[in-house]
């Protein structure tokens, strides 16, 4: 960190573009940004007298004049607190993993998103209180069918029926939730189960995007249609035809592009930058954000009539925080997900690494806890993973002093139905058969007659307790 307080990073790649994107995201938040074409380059600025005041570098994999594992053994030695972050193409993760263990901090895949940077660098300071957990759910991408997403609890189970009775129609879903809890694995399983899946999903970050390309990257160009237009370019809606686009982050597009977003939900045609006529599509749209979009409009920077245009269908996804009881499933899922990569292994858990988890706050949602379980599993050398395996979680967890949570609890805490009130007194029976109820009608996806089933009654008296309890059926 400089004398001024300005946080530094180094960045190792001889691409220019490159470069320039890593500095204008960083400088988003306030990090100057100090450039090296090469690991020799990147050394000597170093070990300069004065000892250039450094806060996290970033090494591309194939930076020129240096083997990557040579090159971060260095970086290591000339600075053994240093933040060091690689970044890899997305076919490179064992290479990744080897450089993991030769000493560097984390890696981040190509292309570059800017939050998975921003996040990564927050981390590397320091200053998120996330420590070792980073962004790395895009390395393990896997499409999971609605069946196969870990998670009983109720509001959640409610959020995967809703998504799967939008899958079979045609009609816009707008996912809302923290960044983390899934939504991209919930739009993926939207389009396997759509009469879509066949044709291809198209992923689009609204927010990795420079604001003057993304009408450019979503719709084409025509050659000569700007400066740097040298060749005709299709766009993401013409790649996505027949089948769906994702728009990540949608709250983050520029105001002028969303009426141009508006007029093709409107009308299915496409018009690409510098052309005189329009093209049509048959494109399903599944929009996602971070952040509540009604609020974005009520202050202006999201318009109204695209808003509703985009939220035919909501799907709203809770985080992990609110379904504490999923964690010990969910880490053994994604720890078996993990053992899938080139140069890791299968392992186990221990009830104390679950105590654990379970007791930290997990404010990056599913993707942090991935993110921890990902780096614990890189550097185990036993054959399961426990408490030690976390020593910044177990640091920051100790901080957050949970509250008290007794056997009783935690086992209907794990079945998503809570049994005790806050004072420490039990619940109206009533009050837990409608949460069960609703359970059931989640984790068996609204087939009522199942629920009736599973529950030991008829379907007639479960609709009459959904009645009598106030039960919606469509958002149990």
């Amino acid at each position: 960190m400089t004398r001024d307080g300005q946080r530094v990073l180094m960045v190792i790649d001889d691409e220019p573009a490159q470069r320039r994107l890593v500095g204008a995201i960083a400088g988003r938040r306030g990090w100057r940004t100090v450039f090296a074409n090469d690991a020799r380059a990147a050394l000597a600025m170093l070990n300069t007298p004065d000892g250039l005041a450094l806060d996290a570098v970033l090494l591309d994999h194939w930076s020129p004049d240096a083997d990557a594992l040579t090159l971060i053994a260095d970086l290591r030695a000339a600075r053994p607190t240093l933040a060091i972050l690689m970044l890899t193409a997305n076919e490179s993760v064992a290479g990744a993993v080897a450089a993991m263990r030769a000493g560097a901090s984390d890696f981040l895949v190509k292309p570059l998103a800017a939050e998975r940077l921003l996040a990564a660098l927050e981390a590397a300071a320091g200053a998120s209180g996330d420590g070792e957990l980073r962004p790395l759910t895009e390395k393990l991408s896997m499409t999971l069918a609605f069946d196969e997403i870990v998670g009983s609890a109720p509001q959640f189970r409610a959020a995967l029926a809703i998504a799967a009775k939008a899958a079979r129609a045609r009609v816009p879903v707008l996912i809302e939730g923290e960044s983390g809890v899934g939504k991209e694995v919930v739009a993926e399983a939207i389009h396997a189960a759509s009469p879509r899946a066949r044709k291809p999903m198209v992923r689009v970050n609204c927010g990795a995007i420079a604001a003057n390309l993304v009408e450019s990257e979503l719709f084409g160009h025509e050659k000569g249609a700007f400066t740097g237009a040298f060749e005709r370019k299709a766009g993401r809606f013409q790649e996505a035809d027949g089948g769906t686009i994702f728009l990540d982050e949608i709250g983050e597009m520029p105001f002028e592009t969303q009426v141009k977003l508006l007029r093709v939900l409107q009308s299915g045609e496409i018009q690409s930058v510098g052309a005189r006529t329009t093209r049509e599509v048959d494109v399903r749209v599944i929009a996602a954000t971070n952040k509540t979009l009604m609020a974005e409009v009520e202050a202006g920077r999201f318009r109204e009539d695209l808003y509703y245009r985009l939220n035919v269908v909501q799907v709203t996804i809770p985080p992990l925080r609110e379904r504490r009881g999923d964690i010990p499933a969910l880490a053994r899922h994604l720890l078996a997900r993990i053992a899938q990569q080139p140069g890791l292994r299968q392992l186990g858990i221990t009830d104390d690494a679950i105590t654990l988890l379970d007791s930290y706050g997990w404010p990056g949602n599913v993707r942090q806890l991935q993110n921890a379980l990902f780096r614990a599993a890189v550097l185990c050398e036993g054959d399961a993973l426990t408490r030690s395996d976390f020593p910044q979680i177990a640091q920051i967890a100790q901080g957050e002093a949970p509250p008290p949570v007794t056997l009783v609890q935690r086992h209907d805490m794990a079945g998503g139905v809570t049994l005790f009130r806050p004072d420490g007194n039990l619940r109206m029976l009533e009050e837990i058969e409608a949460d069960v109820i609703r359970l059931a009608i989640g984790h068996y996806r609204g087939r009522m007659t199942e629920v009736a089933r599973r529950l030991g009654i008829g379907r007639s008296t479960l609709y009459r307790k959904l009645g009598e309890l106030g039960i919606d059926q469509s958002a149990a």
